[in-house]
């Protein structure tokens, strides 16, 4: 069993991720995982990052505020806004932006695999 406190997880930089302190919870440097890590971000009011694909599938989880998800796929754009424990999944592929347009700081919960599947 690998325990990662949240007052202990290390803090990453992740490219186009503004007013935002995201810390991983498990894989890579927070401990042994074999197909996918965790991570929280944190997102000051105004917080965002930019629109950006990734080949991976990606599942968000708000903890805490409210977070607006804006997602791209094949020309298609929509927009949803998630509160406490709302949660959505992004293809791979799939372009996202999260931004925190309240007035308080949100958390949200990343799960992610390591890379893309292999076609079988």
């Amino acid at each position: 069993m690998n325990v990662t406190r949240y007052p202990e997880a290390p803090v990453y930089e992740a490219p186009n991720h503004f007013d935002m302190r995201c810390v991983r919870l498990q894989g890579r440097e927070a401990g042994p995982a074999e197909q996918l890590w965790l991570g929280v971000s944190t997102l000051e009011p105004g917080g965002h990052t930019s629109l950006d694909g990734s080949p991976m599938e990606k599942h968000y989880v708000v903890l805490e505020g409210e977070l607006t998800v804006v997602s791209e796929l094949d020309g298609v754009r929509q927009e949803a806004t998630l509160a406490r424990l709302d949660s959505c999944r992004l293809a791979p592929g799939e372009k996202r932006q999260l931004i925190n347009r309240s007035g308080r700081t949100a958390s949200v919960l990343l799960a992610m695999p390591f890379s893309p599947p292999v076609p079988g």
